[in-house]
């Protein structure tokens, strides 16, 4: 039986030398955004942007009355950021375009030579680094002058928008080669209408939010119309959206249907229109906003339906699916006559449920990022279930603090677990995952809750005017991890010893090939 302990010992050493390694070609990025990071809100010929006009006509919103005015002022630190990425061997570096910078109109009358050059020094200087420029076309930065018009409730946005994107394409296209057109929906819809507690500020709770969410689909939509018919045979670059998603599970055994329709209202929404087979709304999400604004008294759906035209318009558009995952709720039904909060954190109101956590859920400082790894392979194993085997690209993925600590342990231990679960949907549940990038690469204005809340791999002093940037325990880990191109930084075999295991692996196994010829 010698030639089954040799099979027994070549499978094991097959488990050591690629068990825990990420497929060839797998890429490593961290992720920003222009408000976030940029500053200079007021520079050049940069007009106003609906964040700008949030913080300062609402400055009891944002903790301790924080603005992104000067932010991390990467505006002229750009080569700092870019020296951070280097440093950490980053495949790609995602970042945004800020509207209002490049159009100061909105509209693709004028296009500031200020912001040509701002982001094409940095695109250039990403490439000479050998990293590669991921662009998020809209991050949450609207011009003002477009929200005086109805902003993302004005169906004339999605022409708009598409505009836009024609001349960031015509403008980058020819060095960029992944693009967002934007990001999450859900929170410049649903949370901001729906809470009100973000720009514009309007609250408009299953109103404004639906026709938001419409709007922009056909706004993804005719931008990547436009790259696929002008662009994609010149430049053969991807593009898609992306889309925050908490994983649902039920909150007990009897609400896995709940638990369904919470992940076809947070995913399906932005997702199905664009990946699913048939197209459209999620039917189940349809119906039941159908049904509830009849009751109402309504003659029409609170939910825009889509044209079949704007069905065929929105369906197929991607090249890969983005997701941005960072947390988990649990999902029941409703009892009789019980408040149910606003979507997404609280409860969804028009299906009748509530959202909750596991007690087991570690709470990270933000109040609502509870720690569940396991939903993030959940949450990929589902998008390939419901739409088949798709290239999906991992564009946020981050743990909060209140700690300024470099040596962020928590940090750590939550890409850790995060990263091995993403390593197991690709290799056990053959989900086709191709890159993964965390948020952040530094300290940012983090929206309502300013400066207070730390996502950087790269902690940022924001009393020093030059905004120092100073590397955590994270960075030197994530960093090991695109070193090694494995989860198994510690152990990790050198490439003489890989190739001495190999060997012997391969004599092994040649020898258990003659044995079995030599008994036949």
């Amino acid at each position: 039986m010698w030639w089954l302990k040799a099979t027994v010992i070549s499978l094991s050493v097959c488990a050591v030398v690629g068990g825990r390694d990420f497929p060839p070609g797998f890429k490593f990025g961290a992720s920003t955004a222009a408000y976030q990071v940029e500053g200079a809100w007021n520079a050049s010929e940069k007009s106003m942007s609906i964040w700008d006009t949030y913080v300062h006509t609402n400055p009891h919103k944002i903790a301790n009355n924080a603005t992104g005015d000067v932010a991390c002022d990467s505006y002229n630190n750009w080569k700092t950021d870019i020296e951070l990425a280097s440093k950490m061997g980053l495949h790609f570096y995602r970042f945004s375009i800020s509207w209002p910078r490049l159009l100061p109109s909105g509209f693709p009358d004028y296009i500031s030579k200020d912001g040509m050059r701002y982001y094409n020094n940095l695109i250039d200087a990403l490439l000479e680094n050998g990293i590669e420029p991921v662009v998020t076309i809209y991050h949450f930065d609207l011009p003002q002058s477009l929200q005086n018009l109805g902003g993302w409730t004005n169906p004339l946005v999605a022409d708009w928008f598409a505009n836009y994107a024609r001349v960031v394409f015509s403008l980058f296209g020819d060095r960029v080669k992944t693009w967002i057109t934007l990001n999450e929906p859900i929170t410049f819809c649903d949370i901001s209408y729906n809470i009100g507690n973000a720009a514009p500020g309007h609250t408009s709770p299953g109103v404004g939010s639906y026709i938001c969410n419409k709007n922009a689909m056909l706004a993804h939509a005719k931008a990547y119309r436009i790259y696929e018919k002008e662009f994609k045979s010149k430049y053969n670059g991807k593009i898609s959206i992306s889309n925050q998603v908490f994983w649902f599970e039920p909150h007990t055994k009897s609400d896995d249907k709940a638990a369904e329709k919470a992940r076809q209202l947070m995913a399906g929404m932005y997702y199905h229109p664009i990946f699913s087979k048939k197209g459209g709304w999620p039917p189940v999400i349809e119906r039941i906003i159908a049904k509830k604004s009849k009751k109402e008294g309504l003659p029409y759906s609170r939910l825009p339906a889509f044209t079949k035209e704007e069905i065929k318009l929105v369906k197929g558009t991607y090249d890969f699916l983005g997701l941005n995952f960072y947390t988990s709720r649990t999902a029941r039904v409703a009892k009789p006559g019980e408040q149910i909060g606003s979507w997404p954190f609280y409860g969804a109101p028009d299906l009748d449920i509530i959202v909750d956590v596991k007690p087991k859920w570690k709470k990270s400082d933000i109040w609502w990022l509870y720690i569940n790894p396991e939903g993030i392979r959940n949450q990929l194993a589902w998008f390939k279930k419901e739409y088949g085997d798709i290239e999906i690209l991992i564009t946020e993925n981050g743990f909060a603090s209140y700690n300024d600590d470099i040596n962020d342990k928590d940090r750590v231990q939550y890409y850790k677990d995060h990263l091995e679960q993403v390593l197991l949907a690709i290799k056990e549940d053959g989900v086709r995952v191709t890159g993964y990038s965390v948020w952040t690469l530094i300290d940012n204005f983090e929206w309502g809750d300013g400066y207070s809340v730390k996502f950087g791999l790269h902690h940022v002093n924001f009393d020093d005017p030059k905004r120092t940037r100073t590397p955590r325990a994270s960075a030197d880990y994530y960093a090991s991890i695109v070193k090694s191109h494995s989860l198994d930084i510690n152990n990790k075999i050198t490439d003489s010893g890989t190739k001495k295991i190999k060997k012997s692996a391969a004599l092994i196994l040649l020898m258990v090939f003659i044995n079995t010829c030599l008994s036949a």
